[in-house]
């Protein structure tokens, strides 16, 4: 008989799984990319690369995951062929998950630290310049950097100690519930900002002359790898989610519903970030300081901008903390099936190791600031660079080519599988695409990502 827990509702499923690819990705990474590299054109790419690709891998992970009732750690073993050895790459994804949080945790830190100081009023007043110093004295403080990312593991541990339904969902629910909610809100207030017609333009209307300025290429290539970024493929990070799934709907519907909600998300962050951008003479390229120097100059000016700063942060809170523990919990189920432990007893372990594994990234931007890993970078970046890079597109090839190579799980079980229940089908004639062209994008992301 089958105990696993499962979600309570299939709202349940779709918000936990929305949350967990929802998130910084989608507000940060996403409208500074879409900036840099030409802005409608790349999201019209971005677009098209998240159907062709993203939603064929999602359901890949999901099928993993229901048909085997594992986390990534057994999934494999349950599945494969006797005498193939695919389970390795299960703790592959689990390290990769890790890796992530290992910095993840500190950024979302971050975005709890800005709301704190949005609704203490320490950007009263302050000039751009003067906000630059906020976010530099924050990153150059091991004590406040530590306080906020210890914050983050341990509340992301003790949501999950209530179990997936009790725990997980129900926090997801209510966190992705007030995201979108808050979202809309500032969209709203963004897009009737004088001047943001000149931003809604940038980013709505395709100007293929300012693409080729950046390089077609160079576009393309973005869009894929955000793609893949922005829905945490390939280390496994949905797949327990698919562990928990009733067979009552097909998989394709599940990872469009998905994939929908979390471009949602990233279109509608463009219209907070793009108008007010325009608006107060900004360019939007800017990369990461956009969200952490920019965006609060920009809230300052504006009348209520403390609110409009605070509530901002609250919605960043959100999509970092919905990513934070849907992630853990695939790292603690697949604790729990890798070592036969108590739920209890894989929270406390590991809680512990990620509470220790996050400090290089907390001391990387003060204590070991001269310390430079990959290429020059930092921590923070080379771990990104590990996990964004690397084991994303590779991580999603081999997903892929397990569910379609005979050696692996093989394209009929995949078929059957994601086809199981009521709602859209994949069609039977995409084998030749999946197991010929898919590896090809794939490779292409990966090279193209160690290039940059």
């Amino acid at each position: 008989m089958d105990r696993r827990e499962t979600f309570g509702t299939r709202l349940g499923f779709i918000l936990v799984s929305a949350g967990c690819a929802i998130g910084i990705g989608n507000v940060w990474k996403f409208p500074y990319m879409a900036g840099q590299n030409g802005g409608a054109v790349f999201v019209l790419f971005y677009l098209v690369f998240l159907i062709v690709m993203g939603i064929p891998v999602m359901t890949m992970e999901f099928a993993v995951g229901r048909a085997s009732r594992s986390s990534t750690v057994q999934s494999f073993k349950v599945l494969e062929k006797p005498g193939e050895k695919w389970h390795i790459f299960g703790w592959v994804c689990m390290v990769g998950c890790h890796l992530l949080m290992m910095y993840y945790t500190t950024v979302s830190g971050w975005m709890v630290s800005y709301f704190v100081k949005f609704t203490t009023g320490a950007f009263e007043g302050a000039g751009k310049e003067s906000i630059a110093d906020i976010f530099g004295e924050m990153l150059a403080s091991p004590k406040e950097m530590m306080v906020y990312t210890v914050l983050t593991i341990v509340a992301g541990y003790a949501v999950l100690s209530f179990g997936v339904r009790k725990g997980l969902e129900r926090v997801n629910k209510v966190m992705m519930t007030g995201l979108l909610l808050l979202i809309v809100i500032l969209a709203v207030n963004s897009i009737t900002l004088d001047g943001a017609e000149e931003g809604l333009r940038f980013y709505l209307y395709p100007d293929l002359e300012r693409a080729r300025e950046v390089g077609i290429m160079n576009v393309v290539s973005a869009a894929m790898s955000q793609a893949f970024f922005t829905l945490s493929l390939g280390i496994g990070s949905l797949e327990i989610f698919g562990s928990y799934m009733t067979k009552e709907h097909t998989l394709t519907g599940e990872a469009v519903r998905v994939c929908a909600l979390d471009t949602f998300v990233a279109l509608i962050s463009g219209l907070i970030i793009f108008p007010a951008c325009f608006s107060y003479g900004v360019s939007p390229d800017q990369g990461p300081s956009l969200i952490f120097i920019t965006l609060p100059s920009i809230f300052l000016n504006m009348r209520a901008g403390r609110l409009w700063g605070a509530l901002f942060f609250v919605f960043m809170t959100f999509a970092s903390f919905s990513t934070v523990t849907a992630v853990l919990e695939g790292m603690v189920a697949g604790v729990m099936e890798g070592f036969g432990w108590s739920r209890k007893k894989a929270i406390i372990a590991d809680m512990i190791f990620l509470l220790v594994m996050s400090m290089p990234c907390v001391l990387g931007f003060n204590i070991w600031s001269d310390l430079h890993l990959i290429g020059g970078r930092g921590v923070l970046d080379s771990e990104d660079f590990i996990v964004s890079n690397v084991m994303l597109p590779l991580g999603s090839l081999a997903f892929l080519l397990f569910c379609v190579v005979k050696k692996g799980w093989g394209y009929d079980n995949y078929l059957k599988e994601v086809n199981t229940g009521i709602g859209m089908k994949m069609s039977e004639k995409l084998a030749g695409y999946y197991r010929f062209v898919m590896p090809v994008l794939l490779l292409f992301v990966f090279i193209s990502g160690m290039l940059a």
